[in-house]
């Protein structure tokens, strides 16, 4: 059913207002905020979460609040991390005491600290501003041994990435990497006009539940590899390696086609790959792990 809209009519014009929207605060263009406004979408993620009664949750960027309102009702414990302090002030007058609003920037949240009290993993929840998408991913790989899953609204395009298999254009750095700390799942699209302000691009919710055992692996090599070798898409792996800093004589010993691309390779054979290449780690510089690392937001 259509929601109601108010009108105002003036002999020259008729303004037709959403009341949801206009109740909204203005979203800040700095901060990527597009804020949910429907109430279906709200209610679906949080049918999809099938919520315990024990559940520690952590809510990332909860704006006005279209989630927290549920998630408050059906959780031991939440936390609500949010870096606009208008929204801070609102979240913390309408729920009081009921939720914990933790008001900073979610790439400087220690969870290992905050939560180091808690007897279970943390279950991640939020609707995710699109220029940050990648550094809160990273953020939780850092976490990753206290999540237990975390389903997240994000670009439509990248949730395709998320679950992308080899050989198709979707496939990159997050398909991989992902797979490699946790198990994703697409689970619904989500239309632009769920939004408010309403983004040029739609949206889908996806859920990642993190792996409890991880494979035995240098994760900042495996990571610093895909990132440079997925950098130089087009070229072979050996190009993508070579521009890391790794010999060229070193390379010719290790048994493993380079001249493939880097689209072509499992996460097994990434593994493979870097375990194949950890002897030589000592060859390339510091740069080569400091561009696999996306933990660094830019200014605002």
């Amino acid at each position: 059913m259509q929601r109601p809209l108010c009108f105002i009519e003036n002999s020259l014009l008729v303004l037709y207002i959403d009341p949801v929207s206009a109740s909204m605060l203005p979203p800040k263009k700095s901060l990527g905020q597009n804020f949910l406004r429907d109430e279906n979408v709200a209610r679906n993620i949080i049918d999809s979460l099938n919520l315990r009664p024990d559940d520690v949750v952590v809510e990332i960027g909860p704006g006005q609040g279209a989630l927290t309102k549920y998630l408050a009702a059906k959780c031991s414990r939440l936390v609500a991390i949010e870096v606009d302090e208008r929204a801070v002030r609102l979240l913390q007058d309408t729920f009081a005491e009921s939720i914990e609003v933790v008001h900073t920037d979610v790439l400087t949240v220690s969870l290992s600290t905050m939560f180091r009290k808690e007897s279970r993993r943390l279950r991640v929840v939020g609707n995710i501003p699109y220029n940050i998408t990648s550094e809160i991913l990273f953020w939780m790989f850092d976490h990753h041994e206290i999540v237990e899953d975390a389903t997240l609204m994000v670009q439509l395009e990248v949730a395709r990435r998320f679950v992308a298999q080899t050989e198709t254009k979707d496939y990159g750095i997050l398909s991989v990497l992902l797979a490699y700390y946790t198990e994703p799942e697409f689970l619904f699209k989500v239309s632009r006009n769920s939004f408010f302000p309403r983004p040029e691009v739609d949206s889908a919710v996806v859920r990642l539940r993190f792996r409890e055992n991880l494979q035995k692996c240098d994760r900042e090599l495996l990571t610093a590899v895909v990132r440079s070798t997925f950098g130089k898409r087009r070229k072979t792996l050996r190009n993508g390696l070579r521009y890391m800093g790794f010999d060229s004589a070193h390379l010719d010993t290790v048994p493993f086609d380079l001249t493939k691309r880097p689209e072509e390779l499992t996460l097994d054979e990434f593994l493979n790959l870097t375990e194949l290449l950890t002897p030589y780690r000592g060859e390339i510089g510091k740069g080569a792990f400091d561009a696999g690392k996306a933990r660094m937001r830019k200014k605002r």
